[in-house]
């Protein structure tokens, strides 16, 4: 007889993360029975008496007739399904690629109605928990970079319309296509014949578009089709994204005595264990997912990555994480920073005591606040009071790149490195970055700009560039600046003076 595809309901998928596996302190109940009609099947009827508590009684007719066909045609799929947990849940092919009349992307395969996508709405249907958390997460959301200054860089500046698709007749950039969409996700376009575009598929970017309507992708981190835990808890898989001149901190972890240890003991990180408790099941170090994600003795495991930082380092000037989050209209806009940071904290607290905890935050905002108050605002002052006298054009400037780089790429480069305890990152390849190019770079290209707008016969570029001076000469003469000119404070003068020669004294 033909029934309905159950999800949540008498029998429940397997999971494809260690999340919802019985005896995992860090999930929660299962959710009340339910029925989500996605598909009809023919396959024998299922009574009370034949229900179990996890994964499927036994493979649907539909799934068996995929495998039939692709443990010979797909040999590589079928054999990472076999290693999975969806495979001894009886979580088959139909399961996840089932698809509805009426869904953009599906299409008749086989007598079979499927989609190749699959996307957190199909996860949904049993992991419901982890997608909704997800969907109120900033990775959810990365896709939305598309329309940003980053993606000005890659289409237009680095790009062309030289790639043309169906999708795309009048082209696209294969800079963005390759780049910044397999990171932060595409917008998947469905041809009318049902076929994906080939700009924009395949993707498996985290806060990818989905035909759907859904935003992001759960293979971003869960690679199809073994869905492995370990290797979602190893560094590595953040590492697709997490790394480079901008956002570097695979590299920074890699650095840190945190990565070191990783490195030395991943024998002892019991990577593969269903319940996975920092503190109980292993502690030899922390991955990207102990600190951010996964459980410990009195947190669950969170699919929602920003429930443990205490500030969004991705701006010019760091602000509060609720900050950020409510300009998305995200639910953390409701959690202040300082829940968060007890978050981590918690995590923190398995290998390190607490004045060992809280003297680390105080490095760390530390150094926020010297980055913000020293060179992102006055930074952002002096581009913002260059403008009037630039061309009207993005990165049609010299100091529009100056500026990029400075915040964009060394600003942040300084704040993560603090955050996740590399010192190189922090200073070398941060705030030493930061401020030979505010002094040597910046401060010469804003002079430029006013001599040659005080010059100028148009009396408002004459007038920006007497604003600009003002702007300048105050930032100057800032405690923080004065020292450029020649102007250091005399007892600091002698206190330093001093040092010198009591270093001199120690060593000679």
């Amino acid at each position: 007889m033909a029934i309905k595809i159950l999800a949540l309901g008498a029998f429940a998928a397997v999971t494809a993360s260690a999340s919802l596996l019985p005896n995992d302190p860090g999930s929660n109940p299962p959710a009340a029975p339910a029925v989500v009609a996605s598909a009809t099947v023919d396959t024998q009827p299922v009574h009370a008496s034949s229900t179990q508590a996890i994964g499927l009684r036994e493979l649907s007719k539909a799934s068996k007739e995929c495998i039939s066909c692709h443990k010979k045609e797909s040999r590589a799929l079928y054999q990472q399904w076999g290693e999975s947990k969806h495979y001894r849940g009886n979580v088959g092919c139909f399961e996840c690629h089932a698809a509805q009349d009426g869904d953009k992307d599906a299409f008749m395969h086989y007598e079979q109605r499927i989609a190749v996508i699959v996307s957190p709405k199909d996860c949904a249907r049993c992991h419901s928990k982890e997608v909704e958390e997800f969907l109120g997460s900033h990775h959810a959301k990365a896709g939305r970079i598309l329309g940003s200054l980053d993606n000005v860089l890659a289409e237009v500046v680095e790009g062309n319309h030289g790639f043309k698709t169906e999708g795309f007749p009048n082209g696209v950039s294969a800079a963005a296509v390759n780049g910044c969409w397999q990171c932060h996700g595409s917008e998947v376009k469905v041809l009318p014949d049902g076929s994906l575009d080939a700009a924009t598929w395949p993707n498996t970017g985290i806060g990818r578009l989905n035909p759907d309507g859904t935003e992001g992708s759960c293979a971003a981190c869960h690679s199809r089709h073994t869905f492995s835990a370990a290797q979602a808890r190893h560094p590595d898989t953040c590492g697709k994204c997490h790394m480079g001149p901008d956002h570097p901190q695979k590299e920074i972890y890699e650095e840190s005595k945190h990565g070191i240890a990783f490195f030395a003991n991943i024998d002892k990180m019991n990577l593969d264990s269903n319940k996975w408790v920092v503190g109980e099941d292993y502690s030899a170090a922390p991955t990207c997912a102990t600190c951010h994600m996964s459980a410990t003795t009195t947190q669950d495991v969170t699919h929602d990555i920003g429930m443990r930082i205490s500030w969004n380092n991705r701006p010019i000037v760091s602000v509060r994480p609720e900050v950020s989050d409510a300009k998305m209209n995200l639910p953390g806009k409701d959690v202040p920073w300082q829940m968060r940071r007890r978050n981590m904290k918690d995590v923190c607290s398995n290998c390190h005591n607490g004045g060992w905890v809280d003297n680390f935050y105080k490095q760390y905002d530390g150094l926020i606040e010297l980055y913000n108050e020293k060179f992102a605002k006055p930074g952002k002052a002096l581009y913002t009071a260059s403008k009037p006298l630039m061309k009207p054009v993005k990165f049609g400037n010299k100091l529009d790149w100056i500026w990029f780089e400075l915040w964009h790429h060394e600003g942040r480069r300084a704040r993560h490195g603090a955050s996740m305890m590399g010192p190189d990152y922090t200073h070398w390849h941060g705030t030493y970055e930061i401020a030979q190019h505010f002094y040597m770079k910046m401060i010469p290209e804003v002079e430029k700009l006013i001599a040659k707008g005080v010059n100028s016969k148009d009396a408002k570029k004459a007038a920006a560039a007497t604003n600009l001076q003002k702007v300048l000469d105050d930032i100057l003469a800032h405690d923080d600046h004065k020292w450029f000119n020649g102007n250091m404070d005399p007892a600091e003068a002698a206190a330093r003076k001093k040092a010198a020669q009591d270093f001199k004294d120690r060593y000679k």
